[in-house]
């Protein structure tokens, strides 16, 4: 029986023709370096509209250690590596993406210090290679949910790290339909080693993550770990309540001492009108946003459908 450790290695793939051999490739060069591991390369495929799957299957015939699983749709990216990460079997398991933007030579210190005894280790972005714009509405959305949320959750962290078998067993426990995995590692309370780099542009193809799934990942966020916005609307509604009681008293109380020539006028009404409509719409919101997180938990759905496996 062999006594190397085996590490699973996850990438989630979405169209991405132009990068999975590059990325096979490159973890495939890591572990030539390191013989003391055994390893599994588990793709899993979000129904790419390009040839990814057809490139996959060639790489799952040469090589044995690639394994393949092909949804039967796009499942989003949320929940589609959550359940890859389930499937693996190693000793630890690494989530990396398909672009490259997750350096694949940072898994040498990762197992580094897996071995120190770190049950998880992460990459976290000191810096990005892309409009500083971005990198601050994303250091922005951070700091604030940070704010919000009930547990202290991990800054510029997109899920690139190694996670002990412990924590992939943890995940399997849990029954969450559509789980927000970087709170998740925040929640089970392991400690995390983080280890610092400059995440770089894409190389090569497009990428598939648009403005909806970045609101959708970022309210995810909100909802599964903070009622804070529930408790903000329930005391700006409070805290309005008693102004436009105190600015109606003054109103009323000056309409009868300047009776004659004191107007309400219609501009505050309308201006009233909208500003209290505007508030009310966007608590709704909120409260919409709560209610929809909570009926795909009670929907209880898989996380993804399997299409086929390969190398399994």
């Amino acid at each position: 029986m062999s006594t190397q450790k085996l590490i699973s290695v996850v990438t989630p793939c979405y169209n991405e023709e132009l990068n999975v051999n590059l990325i096979y490739s490159k973890v495939k060069e890591v572990f030539q370096n390191l013989p003391q591991y055994r390893y599994e390369h588990i793709f899993i495929d979000n129904c790419s509209k390009d040839n990814t799957v057809s490139i996959l299957k060639e790489i799952c015939k040469s090589d044995v250690n690639v394994k393949l699983i092909v949804n039967t749709r796009n499942f989003g990216w949320m929940r589609s590596p959550y359940y890859a990460l389930l499937q693996s079997g190693g000793d630890a398991t690494i989530l990396i993406v398909a672009d490259l933007q997750d350096p694949p030579e940072m898994i040498f210190r990762f197992l580094e210090k897996w071995e120190e005894g770190f049950k998880v280790v992460i990459g976290v972005k000191a810096q990005a290679e892309e409009s500083r714009l971005m990198f601050l509405i994303r250091s922005t959305y951070y700091n604030l949910i940070n704010k919000l949320s009930d547990t202290e959750l991990i800054k510029n962290y997109t899920g690139y790290g190694l996670y002990d078998k412990v924590i992939i067993d943890i995940l399997r426990t849990l029954d969450d339909p559509y789980p927000y995995f970087r709170g998740l590692i925040s929640d089970i309370g392991y400690e995390v080693f983080k280890i610092p780099y400059t995440q770089p542009t894409r190389k090569r193809g497009i990428s598939t993550s648009n403005f909806y799934a970045l609101y959708d990942v970022g309210i995810l966020g909100i909802t599964n770990h903070s009622k804070m916005p529930l408790r903000l609307a329930t005391f700006i509604g409070f805290v309005m309540s008693l102004c436009s009681l105190g600015i109606a008293f003054i109103y009323f109380i000056y309409k009868l001492v300047r009776w004659d020539w004191f107007s309400a006028g219609q501009a505050p009404l309308v201006i009233g009108l909208f500003f209290f409509s505007s508030v009310q719409l966007f608590f709704i919101g909120i409260v919409g946003e709560y209610i929809g997180s909570i009926h795909t938990q009670v929907l209880k759905r898989p996380l993804v459908i399997e299409k086929e496996r390969i190398n399994f």
